[in-house]
């Protein structure tokens, strides 16, 4: 596949240990110092798909950056960096549906890398299907233009804590209970059970798919590859043994995670409990982390690690709490005050109701729709697509609105200056 350049305003350190990671993965990076130098590169280039700008150290140079990027027809798409307070002041509760980014310091280069092709997938995405035609698939496809779906993952480097019920129930009510179209992935290869817990022996995995496109040369979409669950909840395995995995690559899961947005309201994802190079590259690209902890002491540790885990992969604003097993003893405070995160959610125990479910090969929220504990799960439910804004109307990220807010400000002196030192009139 052909890579995109991308143009880095970082300083001299940063660019090089960015630039490493990106040349990893096929990308040339381009320094630029100014605004003239971003501009005279973007009227000799026309393959330069994104820019990392920095206006934690000189905004105003930011802003002229930003607004070179969507003059003369240009929609380029940028990753910025910001001071921490800025973060706090202008996030909003939620991933902007804008393509523009941010990220904070310190941080990972190797972070920077999974998010700048995670913007470059869904730009081309969105590029690829506005522009030709939309194929239809077993797995019926909604218009691009009418999705553009939230990627929930599920996460706990703990295992036993829940997070196949919860991820499983979520998907349920979204489906049934919002009425939304839902794609729920098992990414655990090694001990994943969603297929199991509803009742699909044998559904087709990605590994099979994969393997037959190798002799075929098809490439089908995730939304083409799951099976359909009688809740209406589409359910993708990439597969059901650990073993001969190779062809599952990290990177190509990645692409076909985010093709799969265009096809779904919310795209849920249960994850193996590590810190491998897939699931760093699904945190990157997630909306919401959802983490479920129970209140006993191992896995608060294990909650208390990811948070700070989070912070160097510079995805610690995206994580959201759950409280599982939230009657069992400790306090939801003591909970939050521990793992020094605010619970979007509690879940009670309901062990044996979740058993019997699945027993049936069916959600508890299918099963049991008036228990208490659903009751938690649609909560969960209606909180996501209260925060998450799932319908594409464009929430707008506070940095953007800024920086938007004040290109329009400056934006005809800037073009006057320009316009004079081009012609030399006024």
């Amino acid at each position: 596949m052909l890579r995109s350049a991308v143009a880095i305003a970082l300083p001299r350190d940063e660019f090089t240990a960015v630039s490493a990671h990106l040349f990893e993965a096929g990308f040339e990076s381009i320094a630029v110092q100014s605004a003239d130098e971003l501009e005279a590169l973007l009227a000799s280039r026309s393959d330069v798909g994104l820019a990392i700008l920095d206006s934690e150290k000189d905004f105003d140079q930011t802003l002229e950056m930003y607004a070179i990027l969507h003059e003369d027809g240009r929609s380029i798409p940028s990753l910025m960096a910001v001071a921490p307070r800025a973060m706090d002041r202008m996030r909003l509760a939620g991933q902007a549906s804008s393509k523009d980014e941010y990220f904070t310091r310190p941080y990972l280069p190797e972070s920077l890398r999974w998010r700048v092709e995670a913007i470059l997938i869904r730009a081309k995405t969105s590029d690829d299907e506005s522009d030709g035609p939309i194929l239809e698939t077993a797995v019926e496809v909604a218009r691009p233009a009418e999705l553009h779906g939230r990627l929930i993952v599920v996460f706990n480097p703990k295992g036993g804590v829940g997070k196949t019920t919860i991820a499983v129930n979520l998907a349920a009510a979204l489906q049934l209970n919002e009425d939304q179209r839902v794609l729920l992935i098992d990414c655990d290869t090694v001990t994943g059970h969603i297929a199991s817990s509803l009742g699909m022996e044998h559904p087709r995995t990605v590994l099979t798919a994969w393997t037959e496109g190798l002799k075929t040369g098809l490439a089908e979409p995730f939304g083409a590859i799951a099976t359909r669950h009688r809740s209406g909840v589409s359910v993708l395995v990439l597969s059901q043994s650990p073993l001969h995995t190779q062809i599952l690559e990290p990177r190509r899961i990645a692409e076909a995670i985010t093709a799969a947005r265009s096809a779904f309201n919310w795209v849920i994802v249960d994850m193996h409990p590590d810190y491998g190079p897939l699931n760093q590259g699904i945190f990157s690209l997630a909306d919401k982390i959802i983490v479920p902890v129970t209140p006993d002491v191992p896995c608060l540790r294990a909650a208390v690690q990811f948070a700070d885990v989070a912070a160097e992969l510079d995805i610690r604003e995206r994580l959201a709490l759950v409280v599982n097993r939230a009657n069992s003893g400790v306090s939801v405070s003591d909970v939050e005050r521990v793992v020094r995160m605010t619970a979007v959610a509690r879940v009670r125990s309901a062990g044996m109701l979740f058993i019997r479910s699945a027993n049936e090969g069916q959600s508890a929220v299918e099963r049991f729709p008036a228990a208490k504990v659903v009751g938690d799960i649609k909560a969960l439910a209606e909180w996501l697509t209260d925060t998450m804004n799932p319908s594409g109307a464009k929430m707008g990220s506070g940095l953007i609105r800024v920086l938007n807010r004040a290109w329009a400000r400056r934006k005809p002196g800037r073009s006057r200056s320009r316009h004079t030192a081009r012609t030399g009139v006024l």
